[in-house]
């Protein structure tokens, strides 16, 4: 049953929102949402307009941002659903029993998030990385279904992947901003003092190689979903790529964006159906 919310609206009346947020702002998510099956394909692009909505909010710094994450935890308590993002919840755990611990640990990460990052080991990043991706891939695996309880291991591995993959694209951005999102320790164990100027290939190596790992360790969970195999696939090869892409362009030696060209990804994933057919 899909739940109303006070004024009526069902939480699948924000589709078309969330379908154009997605393909504005997710492009390889979007591609790989092509991929889902019908039964799941609208549930998981309502799922990442939530995500995405509070991620935004928190990034840009937005008044609103403490406010939206109260109300995802009040709900949590309560279940009383009166915002958009929490109407949207409540539906897709009523039907998937959406895993409570994933979304607070989800919320943690973004108020995490309103402060400047503290992260001095890679343990903690490995929590920081859990807390606003990994979580995430917990919640797919529930919408998606898993056969194999090993799946959920593997589905937190595959987002912590990605985040670590988002980590290395976004540290020039990150740091002109003022954030550091690399643990502290690991950037003293290879000399880094300046990020900005120094160079960084030894610390990509070691970074590229811990997220290689992890996707290594996600992707051989693909199997164990019950819907959407080719599209985490693709999702996590596309992904992947960005990490190649950084290789290519001299491992942070260039101090811009690591991109993924629409045509590679589409090579990407034609390559990798043909290869699990």
């Amino acid at each position: 049953m899909r739940l109303p919310r006070r004024d009526g609206h069902h939480a699948d009346s924000y589709l078309p929102e969330a379908q154009e947020v997605m393909a504005n702002a997710a492009r390889t998510f979007s591609l790989a949402a092509r991929l889902l099956p019908a039964t799941v394909r609208d549930d998981v692009v309502l799922l990442y307009l939530v995500l995405r909505t509070l991620d935004d909010l928190v990034d840009e710094r937005s008044p609103e941002a403490a406010d939206a994450i109260a109300a995802v935890e009040t709900w949590l308590v309560t279940d009383e659903a009166t915002t958009r993002e929490t109407v949207i919840l409540a539906d897709l755990s009523e039907r998937y029993g959406l895993p409570r611990p994933a979304l607070v640990a989800f919320l943690q990460g973004m108020r995490d998030d309103l402060e400047p990052p503290r992260i001095e080991t890679e343990a903690d990043l490995d929590v920081y990385c859990y807390r606003v991706a990994g979580c995430v891939g917990e919640m797919m695996a529930s919408i998606l279904g898993v056969w194999e309880e090993a799946a959920w291991g593997c589905a937190r591995a595959l987002g912590n992947a990605m985040q670590r993959t988002n980590i290395l694209r976004d540290v020039d951005e990150d740091l002109a901003n003022g954030r550091i999102y690399l643990a502290r320790e690991t950037l003293e164990r290879y000399g880094i003092s300046d990020l900005a100027t120094q160079d960084r290939t030894a610390l990509y190596r070691d970074q590229i190689a811990r997220a290689d790992a992890l996707y290594d360790q996600g992707l051989a969970g693909v199997p164990m979903l019950v819907h959407g195999r080719c599209s985490v696939a693709a999702a996590g090869v596309m992904y992947r790529e960005i990490l190649r892409e950084i290789e290519r362009r001299g491992y942070g030696a260039r101090r811009d964006r690591s991109v993924v060209s629409r045509p590679r990804k589409a090579r990407l994933i034609a390559a990798d159906r043909k290869s699990t057919r």
